[in-house]
């Protein structure tokens, strides 16, 4: 099984917790081990700044075997980071789309 990251927006959008849930259920009955950080928060709180948590992302997405990217992630400061970061570290990268068919 492999494990993967799902990366897609947080900032700005509302539900972003229900549908990083919802792609999260989906992979797992594809039968892929899925870290979803929109539950970082409820592991550590809310005192961490967006840097802090963006080095947490990057140091569990170092973990994963793959980047999984969730629709409009090309919008997102933080999506690109980490698909900068998964580029540099020669992960593979994905397109929820792609995965889910």
């Amino acid at each position: 099984m492999s494990r993967v990251y799902i990366s897609g927006p947080i900032t700005g959008v509302a539900n972003f917790k229900r549908i990083f849930e919802g792609y999260k259920d989906k992979l797992v009955a594809k039968g892929y081990d899925v870290v979803n950080p929109a539950e970082l928060t409820s592991v550590i709180g809310d005192s961490f700044s967006y840097d802090e948590i963006m080095d947490i992302d990057l140091d569990i997405l170092h973990r994963c075997d793959a980047l999984v990217q969730l629709p409009g992630w090309e919008k997102s400061r933080g999506c690109n980071i980490e698909y900068g970061y998964a580029r540099a570290a020669d992960k593979i990268i994905l397109k929820v789309e792609d995965v889910l068919k």
